[in-house]
């Protein structure tokens, strides 16, 4: 098949469907670019073409290819990435019926940087932090969504307010990472939250753009729902408040939920079954910044 014929919006739109973060997205088609680009310059234009040995030549490639950026190579996270991404394209030309190419090729990656873990002190003076206005209201709903029950950046934005079971104290999780569905349990503090901000806080950000997405949980002020670069700065002017002097995100809350929980005696498996891993793999990391 000709490679020009797969189209990268397609490729793009089975990841967002997956529930892949839009850093994740934007990166992959860009490495999938680089990948056929390299291509043209072999004039391969099949995919049939594509083989371990080039892939391995691509590999080689990467590693002589100087880093626009800064001076020297690329890095290995770099290429790390960039293999990650067609292992990615792969699955899709596989799941959507198209000639594929198993991507063998394994790259060290460079020493990770170290997850920024907020203390359970810290966690209090976020939400010391909230107003108790409007805004408030919905800055408390963003932490019991991404701290209290531990959603990914996707997974919280994409929430509708059918999926808070106020009754049940479930989060149905509808678009889930590889578009896994799960329930997460609520605590009752995470409940109080989620409730005040749905009769309360949501419905008085309603009143200024009435139902212009009256499914959305989390609307921003023109009541359409927010997107994650939204949250997160939300998220960043409650650290500033807190004077948190750690750079937090919305994965921060989410590993310092993950870590704080086996702390407190929960089991591994429990932990992975809450976060939505595949495999208790993904979970191990946190058992010792837990020890730590």
């Amino acid at each position: 098949m000709d490679i020009n014929v797969i189209l990268e919006g397609s490729f793009e739109k089975w990841l967002r469907t997956l529930g892949y973060a839009d850093s994740t997205i934007y990166g992959s088609a860009r490495y999938v670019n680089d990948f056929f680009f390299y291509l043209k310059t072999l004039k391969i234009t099949e995919l049939e073409a594509i083989n371990p040995k080039i892939l391995a030549d691509y590999y080689k490639y990467l590693q002589k290819r100087r880093n626009k950026r800064r001076t020297g190579g690329l890095s290995e996270n770099y290429m790390n990435s960039n293999f990650n991404a067609l292992r990615r394209f792969s699955r899709y030309l596989q799941e959507t019926g198209r000639p594929f190419f198993e991507v063998s090729v394994r790259i060290r990656p460079d020493k990770q940087t170290p997850k920024i873990i907020l203390t359970t002190g810290e966690i209090k003076t976020l939400y010391k932090a909230c107003g108790s206005d409007y805004l408030g209201s919905r800055d408390r709903a963003i932490l019991s969504i991404y701290y209290g029950s531990g959603l990914r950046r996707t997974e919280g934005v994409n929430l509708d307010v059918r999926d808070i079971l106020l009754r049940e104290k479930l989060i149905f999780v509808r678009k889930g990472k590889n578009y896994r569905e799960r329930y997460v349990p609520m605590t009752s503090a995470v409940m109080d939250d989620l409730e005040e901000y749905i009769y309360q806080g949501r419905e008085y950000i309603r009143s200024f753009k009435k139902d212009t997405n009256p499914e959305a949980f989390l609307l921003s002020m023109q009541g359409k729902r927010m997107c994650g670069n939204q949250v997160i700065e939300r998220i960043h002017k409650l650290a500033l408040s807190a004077g948190i002097n750690k750079p937090v995100g919305l994965h921060t809350l989410r590993h310092s939920i993950a870590t704080h929980l086996l702390q407190s005696g929960m089991t591994l498996e429990e932990v992975s079954r809450f976060l939505g891993h595949s495999s208790l793999e993904s979970t191990q990391i946190y058992t010792h910044l837990a020890n730590e």
